[in-house]
């Protein structure tokens, strides 16, 4: 009975091993990670304007608004729109009560909740300029800033997410810019920002813009994606804002593999994974263990 517990042990030792070597060999060959991907924010409504304020809008200059998502103003529960003469659109302009902007409202609440709630996060500090960042959450609990040039990889896949989350301000300086590169849309960039947003002179910006108080961008800055501040003002002034609709890409045909005969014991590699080793000394491991254990009660 001594050698059977013996080899009992032996067994769930190398069956532990040989369960090990199996994972590594999936993580290695399909690179599963830690990090889940990350779905985007659904916005309801609110896709259908590229500014939304809670305390007014005013513009001081001649600011142009298109795209082939929302194009819409408005604010609520304060209405006040100032310059909206000098507003070229081709959505509406809301200068009095609506549902529709009631109900925008309400659901930017909800889209805001959502984004400062995502995790995991990595965490960043300062300012952004001059990095390149893969699809994710990133949180830094104070302020953001950005200086120079972010550029956002989504390492060719089209629906990478990008979210940021502001513990208080973003602000970025005065010709600063984003840069969207391998497949990467503005429509799946987001920034939640716990204060207010302010967006330098010729400053070009990307994404989703959910400010819990205020949004002011100054002269000439753009931006593709949306300005929309949950409580506060959004002041503009000459700006130029471009809000899209995320493209889906064109599905393509995948041609039917070809049969392939494994031969001395390891599997094929197939589009590049090989992970065939690893597999089968786990697998080997495990046997023998299983073997010794049989042995072992023919023996006792």
């Amino acid at each position: 009975m001594k050698n059977y517990s013996r080899i009992k042990k032996r067994l769930h030792r190398n069956l532990s091993i040989g369960a090990t070597l199996i994972a590594t060999s999936l993580v290695v060959s399909f690179g599963i990670s830690a990090n889940a991907v990350q779905p985007t924010i659904l916005m309801g409504t609110t896709a259908n304007f590229a500014v939304l304020a809670g305390s007014g809008i005013s513009n001081t200059g001649a600011t142009t608004i298109s795209g082939t998502s929302g194009t819409d103003l408005g604010s609520s529960p304060t209405t006040s729109f100032t310059g909206d003469t000098l507003v070229t659109t081709t959505g509406t302009k809301y200068t009095a009560p609506a549902a529709a902007v009631d109900q925008a409202k309400t659901d930017l609440v909800v889209a805001y909740d959502d984004a400062a709630g995502r995790i995991p996060a990595t965490t960043v500090t300062g300012d952004l300029g001059g990095q390149t960042l893969k699809p994710g959450v990133y949180n830094s609990a104070s302020s953001i800033g950005l200086t120079g040039v972010l550029t956002l990889d989504a390492e060719n896949d089209p629906a990478a997410v990008f979210i940021f989350q502001a513990g208080s301000t973003l602000t970025t300086a005065s010709a600063s810019s984003i840069a969207l590169i391998n497949g990467a849309q503005a429509c799946n960039v987001f920034w939640q920002v716990g204060s207010s947003a302010t967006f330098g002179t010729a400053s070009s910006f990307v994404g989703t813009v959910l400010a819990l108080t205020s949004i002011t961008a100054t002269t000439g800055a753009s931006f593709n994606g949306q300005l929309l501040a949950r409580n506060g003002a959004v002041t503009l002034g000459t700006n130029t804002i471009v809000h899209d609709a995320c493209v889906t890409p064109t599905a393509t045909t995948t041609p039917t593999p070809e049969a392939t005969t494994v031969t001395g014991g390891e599997l094929p590699n197939t589009d590049g994974i090989n992970w065939g080793l690893p597999l089968a000394l786990g697998l080997a491991i495990a046997a023998l263990g299983v073997f010794g254990l049989l042995r072992s009660r023919r023996q006792s």
